[in-house]
Formats: C-alpha cells, sequence, structure tokens
C-alpha cells in the first residue's frame, strides 16, 4: 500500500468513527447486477428496486420513487415543491427535466418588504405566502410519459399503499419531525398528520396520511390534472387564500416543465453531464473541475495544504461567478460560453497565488445566493443502460410548514430562494443578488446539481445531493475522490468534506477533514474556517467497478453508496 492511499484510508476511519453509523471504516459499496436505487429512505429504495425488478426502466423507478418519498420522506420528499432530473439514455441521449417551482403570477420584486423598504421577518420562510407553485408531479409526469415503460397506476400503487396503510417509523425517521415539531404545531391540518396528539412521533409510531392517499389516487386515475386541476388544485388554491398566500387557479393552470440541454464539461477525460440554468450547479461544478484540472492533484495528495487550498480558491471563484451571472434563462442571460470554457478557467488559475488564499470581497463581482439545506437526492441505473439522476425539495425541512387543507400536500417555501432585498441576509445569514430577483412567473435560482459522469460515451457515475449551496462543493468532492484519489465510491461518499463559496469569506469545514498540521498551513495562508455545516446525503452509483478503472467484484456490474451522515436510506439492487 503506498504512502498516500494508507494516509487517505487513516484519515477515513477516523472520521468514521465518529459518524452516526458507528462504522470503524468505510463499508464496500452495495453491489448489485442487474440494476441499482440509491435513496434517502430505505422504503423508496425498495420500491424503486422492484420496480426495475418487475420490468420498468431507470426512468419507471424514479417515478415511482419520487411518489413514494413523498410519503415517506415528507420533511423533503414531496408533492408540493419542485426539482431536476438529469438522464442519459440507453440509446445515448442525454436530457434534462426543470420542473423547479415558479413565482406566483402575483408575486412582486418587493413583495416580502414592509412600508420602509425592510425585509419582513419569516415571510419568505413561513406560511402560505412563502410559496411557490410546485412543479413535482408535472416533472414526474412528463418524465414517465416520455421515457417510461409502466403504467401510472403501477408506479403510483406503492405510495398510495404506504400513504393509506401507513409505515412505521424508525429512528431515522422519527428524528426528521423533531426539529419542525413546533412550526408543525401552528398549522392545524399539519399538526393532525405529523404530529402525535402534538408531539413530534417516535420510532415505532405508524404515519397514516389518508388526505394524501386521496390526492395521489387522483394522480393515478387523472395525470398532472388530478393535482393541478379538480379537488386537489382548488384545495390548494383555498388554502393559500386563506392563508393570506398568492397562488391562483391560474398559476396551477399555467404551469409547465422545461426540458432543456443538459450543462456539459470535460475533466481528465471523463464527460460531465450536469444541471443548466435556473440551477447554477453544472455550471459552477465544470467552472470548478476546469479550474482544478489544471493543477496535479494526485500528485499534490490527498488532503495536502496545497490541494485544499487549490480547491477552495476554485470554489472561492466560481461561486463569486455563480452568484451574479446566474439565473432563470427566461429572465437572464446566462453567459455559460464564457463560463464553461478551459481558457477562462486557465485565467483563473493564473489569478489564484500558489501560496496565500483569497480574499472574498476583493474578487468581483457578485453576491451570495441562497438555498435551503433540505433537499433529497436519488440515483438510479437499469441493466439496459439508462441512468437518472433525481434532486427535488420543499426548500426547508418540511417546507413552509403548512398543509393544503384535505389534500395531505405539504407546501414548499422556496419563495425564500429569491431576492427579497440584495444585500439583506437571507434565513440562512446568505446574501442574494439582484439577477434572482422576484417576478411573475420566475423560477429561483438553484444549487442543485444531478449529476452523470460518463466515460467513452457511457455513464460510469450518477450522484447528487441535498445540501443547499454546499450541493455542488459535495458532488465536486465526490468526483475529486474517485477521479484523482483512487477512492472507491463508498470512501468517495463517506470521505470529510470543506465548503467554501466566496462569501461568507470562511470555509465551513467537516469534522476530520483537515489534519492540525494541514490546517495550520493554511491559516498561514490566509485561510479562515468555520464549523461543519448540516450534513448531506449525497446518493451515488458507480457502474463497472468499485472505484474508477477497478475491477468488478463476482460479475457485479453496479456499485451503490449511501451517505451515512443523516443515519438514514438505503442502497439496494437486483
Amino acid at each position: 500500500m503506498n504512502i498516500a492511499r494508507h494516509a487517505r484510508l487513516l484519515t477515513l476511519a477516523a472520521w468514521a468513527l465518529t459518524c452516526a453509523a458507528g462504522h470503524a471504516a468505510s463499508q464496500a459499496p452495495v453491489a448489485a447486477r442487474q440494476g441499482m436505487v440509491v435513496t434517502a429512505q430505505h422504503l423508496a429504495t425498495r420500491v424503486g428496486v422492484d420496480v426495475l425488478r418487475d420490468g420498468g426502466n431507470a426512468i419507471d423507478a424514479a417515478v415511482a420513487v419520487g411518489y413514494a418519498l413523498a410519503v415517506v420522506y415528507p420533511a423533503a420528499g414531496n408533492l408540493g415543491g419542485g426539482g431536476f432530473m438529469t438522464l442519459q439514455l440507453a440509446d445515448g441521449r442525454k436530457a434534462f427535466l426543470d420542473f423547479r417551482e415558479k413565482a406566483p403570477l402575483a408575486a412582486s420584486a418587493d413583495m416580502y418588504l414592509d412600508a420602509q423598504g425592510q425585509v419582513i421577518p419569516g415571510a419568505s420562510t413561513q406560511g402560505h405566502g412563502a410559496v411557490a407553485v410546485p412543479g413535482t408531479v408535472a416533472g414526474l409526469e412528463h418524465a414517465r410519459a416520455r421515457w417510461g415503460s409502466l403504467p401510472r397506476a403501477a408506479l403510483l400503487a406503492p405510495a398510495i399503499r404506504y400513504a393509506q396503510q401507513g409505515f412505521v417509523l424508525e429512528q431515522g425517521d422519527a428524528d426528521m419531525f423533531a426539529g419542525a415539531a413546533e412550526a408543525l404545531k401552528r398549522d392545524p391540518p399539519s399538526a393532525a398528520i405529523f404530529l402525535d396528539q402534538g408531539a413530534p412521533p417516535a420510532a415505532g409510531h405508524r404515519l397514516v396520511q389518508k388526505d394524501l392517499a386521496a390526492t395521489l389516487e387522483r394522480i393515478s386515475q387523472h395525470g398532472t390534472a388530478g393535482f393541478y386541476q379538480g379537488p386537489v388544485g382548488a384545495a390548494i388554491v383555498a388554502s393559500s387564500q386563506a392563508g393570506k398566500g398568492f397562488i391562483t387557479q391560474a398559476d396551477l393552470d399555467q404551469y409547465r416543465v422545461r426540458e432543456l440541454k443538459p450543462v456539459e464539461c470535460t475533466y481528465r477525460g471523463y464527460g460531465v453531464v450536469s444541471a443548466p440554468p435556473p440551477s447554477s450547479g453544472g455550471v459552477a461544478l465544470c467552472q470548478m473541475l476546469g479550474i482544478l484540472e489544471g493543477y496535479p492533484l494526485q500528485e499534490l495528495g490527498y488532503r495536502s495544504a496545497q490541494a485544499v487550498h487549490y480547491q477552495i480558491e476554485a470554489m472561492r471563484h466560481a461561486y463569486a461567478d455563480r452568484n451574479h451571472y446566474l439565473g432563470d434563462p427566461d429572465f437572464v442571460a446566462n453567459p455559460l460560453q464564457r463560463l464553461l470554457d478551459k481558457a477562462y478557467a486557465a485565467r483563473i488559475r493564473a489569478a489564484i497565488a500558489p501560496q496565500r488564499a483569497g480574499v472574498s470581497r476583493d474578487i468581483k463581482p457578485g453576491l451570495a445566493a441562497h438555498e435551503g439545506s433540505n433537499t433529497t437526492h436519488y440515483s438510479i441505473v437499469d441493466g439496459q443502460g439508462n441512468a437518472v439522476a433525481v434532486t427535488y425539495t420543499l426548500n426547508d425541512w418540511f417546507g413552509a410548514k403548512v398543509t393544503a387543507a384535505g389534500t395531505g400536500v405539504l407546501l414548499n417555501n422556496e419563495m425564500d430562494d429569491f431576492t427579497a432585498k440584495p444585500g439583506v441576509p437571507n434565513l440562512y445569514g446568505l446574501v442574494q443578488g439582484q439577477a434572482n430577483a422576484i417576478a411573475p412567473g420566475k423560477r429561483p435560482l438553484s444549487s442543485i446539481s444531478p449529476t452523470i459522469l460518463t466515460r467513452d460515451g457511457q455513464p460510469v457515475l450518477v450522484l447528487g445531493t441535498p445540501g443547499g449551496s454546499r450541493i455542488i462543493t459535495m458532488v465536486l468532492h465526490t468526483i475529486l475522490n474517485l477521479v484523482d484519489y483512487g477512492m472507491n465510491v463508498q470512501e468517495a461518499v463517506d470521505a470529510p468534506r470543506f465548503h467554501q463559496q466566496w462569501l461568507p469569506e470562511t470555509t465551513a469545514v467537516e469534522n476530520f477533514a483537515l489534519s492540525p498540521d494541514t490546517r495550520k498551513l493554511l491559516e498561514d495562508m490566509g485561510h479562515r474556517f468555520s464549523p461543519p455545516p448540516p450534513p448531506g446525503h449525497l446518493a451515488a452509483i458507480l457502474i463497472g467497478a468499485p472505484a474508477l478503472g477497478g475491477k468488478p467484484v463476482g460479475g457485479q456490474r453496479f456499485y451503490g453508496a449511501n451517505d451515512p451522515r443523516r443515519g438514514t436510506g438505503l442502497a439496494l439492487g437486483y
């Protein structure tokens, strides 16, 4: 074993001793021959695997998992939110679905300001006034109709069953309710469903969601019309009006999914297929990879001070651009050609001092953007060669903490992803830019980054994660761990991370990400560090072998990695 790999494994082992899963070191990736599903909730993973076993393709499984997570992972899985889907199909076609939420038609740039022009605390984060027009059902139905192979009713049946009959909470499931209980208590429809006599439900509690089962039944029978029109649509509008929200039937009627061209780039011979605007994820990811491709990261060594310095500076510069230039392409001219140009990456490299940390406020232009941390991602591949990466969200944990009465549908607080007022920190202490200002029908800027890595045109890695603005750097770390540092996919997911987003100036660092010696060297360069952010939940699948360039184990084709940080989720294949 070489010295670099030995040091890396010691770092991983030290971190793993403290992780929630309690393992002494990274477990081996989960291996399978025919297909693989990785999600943040074990029942949803099993739903996806069952669909593959029954002859469905990866898109069918993705649709079924999306509906199932709305039932069994209500903190982030949803019908009342929105998201993105990156696909590479068996015939080589690449696609991207944008089913991001939209600002209501009654929205305005100053809708969350008081008469003095100050931001009204909580107005964009809790209650019906924070809700954007949901896109999840339209997105899942678009994917199913476009690329699926099984009937809608078959794909919704598991979600309906878990909603109607209930499911027993495990400890990881119960933990999601604890922090939101007080907010859910203030909304009677939410409290009636998600609390147990006013208290957060404990492990062993059976969560039954009858209203949600009826909503899912209507979708099963009528498709998108079963959600956006009819009794469900009317109930969403009535609930919004009663709660002084902005959504009308016209908002629901005009919602449309966008099928966009994915962002693509290359890194050390691998193709990267990721999310275009209104997500900033693919652009910022490709920009960081373009900068780092010019450095010999493998030779510098895993978590050496020099390698970490270059990675932090690549993040800093990419986020400065991301936060200024990018937005909804229907409203903002996104300079993708320039931002993705390797010559531009080379100019940024030339501006990075090898031994001195950059000063964020000296890197112009831009204002930092925001996105809630409590999203969920799932990755799916099938034996036919289809690969699907899906990230969808309510924005905050349990979204706006309100349920549309009579529907069981938790609603998002995605309006907080817009700029309430330039220069004013939002709920997460981040400052937002003018390009992301609120406008009727506009979709807020996102960091969601469902990504597929390819080699010779074939998918080799499917990945993504929740984590708000940290999503992009979590995906970056995983790719670097695999491509530059030779980790297997579970090691790459488990490895501790750090995150720099231009503003604030400090770099957030997970425990054991940096040794004391490395940290001191970086501080001497001028870097400043802050405590670890909330954990992500990265879901990754490597195709062909447990590590890039490795050999299959026992003829297995797919290798799944479930992030242990939140103590939930499951990687499972067949």
